[in-house]
């Protein structure tokens, strides 16, 4: 799809070629079984991961005559990419959580290229399957890289992006059910495996990973969730009302240790997950996101864990932590419960500059949405007004961002279920995704039509990328389904409101961690840079500002991660500002 695009662009350091021809790149999965076949004992389950789910009947068409709020334009705009989960006549648990996507500048040209995790198949007689990168034109359209990227092994889930080695190039972290993939970017289009010779080759069932200065030296430390020990051979079946389906992680009973890389300076890292503490508690590590949670000028991270309790990690300094989510009150809900945690999301929703939480979960379930107190979180789900819809859906993918640019952040979740009491033709998983808008009084409002989107799309949707991909102001979703097309949900919200964002730039890079603040119609606001969150996806590191009817957002403020301030003054509304560490 050719493309006129009138708007000024910031000229590129390197431009890769970009053909009009897909080419699959070589690839190769982990598989199990030595023979291709999966001998393991048959063990009747009755499964609880669909919990009281069955009780509630999901939604499958319009929820009212609201105007929609997106347009999914994937194939139109190139992505061609089709997730395989490489299911066949066995239900082995990674078929069923993956997988992520990434939307971030990876080639220096001042636009949103898109990553896709391909799953590919355990089975060690299927052909090999590729990841797929897509180069964005400056309007939103795409075209698929024609440089083949390195063969990963893995079967693949997530993917976290950052410049891990300083040298102005975005670099990917690809997680696996195998050893994971660290792509070192040239900035020429081309990218080099080095996770062997970096030390980040963890073979475990990787899920979500962030890159994050933990330590404050100037470079980004690599934080990753693991989920269970898991091998094909030692499968499980199980069954729910007489029907195979997948397993909950609680039959296995096989927590897997998270893992904390400290950056060496030096193109490698050093695993210090046992000096840090984090071999103290184990997960089923889904989601992850950091931030300062406690306001002492060091970041933190949160982990979302599947059917238990989740972590908290307060960063104590010297790459020393411990698990405060307990006693801070964020490991639980309300009435002590331990839920299914997949994504997360983190921003200030109440405008009083600490980071509040939001970790979606099963059907059945109710979002948990953890409402910063600056010493301890409450339980606000139900202040929030997400008690009774949450329930409906299996949520994986979440964002917290401004698509309506009125200034109040909404809600977007993107839903598949996991378990199924149907035995039919077709996707038995697939639901229909959700929006919520945000309103002034605090509460998220259910939007109509279902994900904001007509017609309705109903797939089994995982992983989920938030950013602005045609640079118009308003952000976009890239959303990766099972076993089908991706969604490229381009926003399309009518009266949507002035606005402004904002690259924060430290050592060369983006800020991971670092805070924006300004005044917008009379009130601070903090948004945050955060390329990790949600699920196994990483989303643009520009922070955006919707504004409403202001025209200017003004007293800008950078918060660096070490705690240091910077003001930088009022900007115009309608403009994309590079705000670099002691530079006016």
């Amino acid at each position: 799809m050719t493309a006129v695009c009138d708007r000024d662009r910031p000229a590129p350091r390197a431009q890769p070629r970009r053909g009009d021809a897909c080419r699959r790149p070589p690839g190769r999965a982990v598989r199990f079984g030595r023979d291709g076949t999966s001998p393991s004992p048959t063990v009747a389950f009755r499964v609880v991961w669909v919990a009281a789910g069955a009780l509630l009947a999901p939604g499958c068409g319009d929820a009212g005559e609201g105007e929609p709020w997106f347009q999914e334009e994937a194939a139109p705009r190139g992505i061609d990419f089709a997730h395989v989960s490489g299911y066949r006549d066995r239900f082995l648990l990674p078929e069923i959580v993956g997988s992520g996507a990434a939307l971030a500048d990876l080639d220096g040209d001042g636009d949103l290229d898109a990553y896709l995790v391909q799953s590919g198949s355990l089975y060690e007689d299927s052909p090999p399957f590729a990841d797929r990168l897509y180069w964005n034109d400056g309007c939103g359209n795409f075209q698929v890289s024609r440089s083949p990227l390195p063969t990963r092994r893995g079967y693949g889930m997530g993917v976290a992006t950052g410049d891990y080695d300083n040298d102005g190039d975005v670099d990917l972290y690809v997680t696996t059910v195998g050893p994971n993939a660290l792509l070192r970017n040239d900035g020429g289009g081309h990218f080099a495996e080095v996770a062997q010779s970096a030390g980040v080759d963890d073979a475990g069932f990787g899920a979500s990973a962030a890159f994050l200065d933990l330590d404050l030296d100037g470079d980004l430390d690599l934080f990753l969730a693991n989920y269970i020990h898991w091998s094909g051979a030692a499968e499980l079946d199980c069954y729910i009302a007489g029907n195979l389906t997948y397993c909950p992680p609680q039959n296995y009973n096989a927590p897997a240790p998270d893992r904390l890389f400290r950056n060496n300076g030096d193109g490698t890292f050093t695993d210090v997950s046992g000096e840090a503490g984090l071999n103290l508690a184990f997960g089923n590590g889904f989601g992850v996101i950091g931030a300062d949670y406690n306001g002492d000028g060091l970041t933190d991270v949160y982990v979302a864990n599947d059917m238990m309790v989740n972590q908290l990690w307060i960063n104590r300094g010297e790459l020393r932590f411990a698990d405060s989510a307990m006693a801070m009150g964020a490991a639980v809900d309300g009435y002590g419960t331990a839920k299914a945690g997949m994504g997360v999301a983190a921003a200030d929703l109440d405008d009083d500059s600490d980071v509040d939480l939001l970790v979606v979960n099963l059907e059945g379930q109710t979002d948990s949405l953890y409402l910063n107190q600056g010493e301890w979180f409450d339980d606000a789900t139900a202040e929030f007004g997400l008690a009774v819809s949450s329930r409906r859906h299996t949520r994986f993918g979440v964002a917290l961002a401004d698509f309506d640019n009125d200034g109040t952040l909404d809600l977007y979740e993107a839903n598949g279920r996991v378990s199924s009491t149907e035995d039919r033709q077709g996707d038995m998983f697939a639901e229909p995704n959700m929006l919520y808008r945000g309103t002034a009084d605090g509460k998220f409002e259910e939007v109509s039509p279902y994900g904001g989107v007509r017609p309705s799309l109903v797939h089994t949707s995982r992983g989920l990328a938030l950013g602005d991909v045609d640079d118009d102001g308003g952000l976009d979703l890239l959303i990766v389904n099972r076993d089908a097309p991706p969604y490229l949900l381009m926003n399309r919200v009518s009266g949507r409101g002035n606005w402004v964002r904002f690259r924060v730039v430290d050592q060369g890079r983006d800020s991971h961690a670092a805070v924006v603040s300004g005044i917008v119609g009379g009130v601070r606001k903090y948004r945050e840079v955060q390329p990790a969150s949600s699920y196994l996806s990483a989303n643009s590191p520009r922070v955006h500002f919707g504004l409403g009817s202001a025209t200017a957002i003004e007293e800008v403020m950078v918060h660096w991660p070490d705690g240091d301030v910077e003001a930088r003054g009022t900007f115009d509304a309608g403009r994309t500002v590079e705000l670099r560490r002691g530079e006016s």
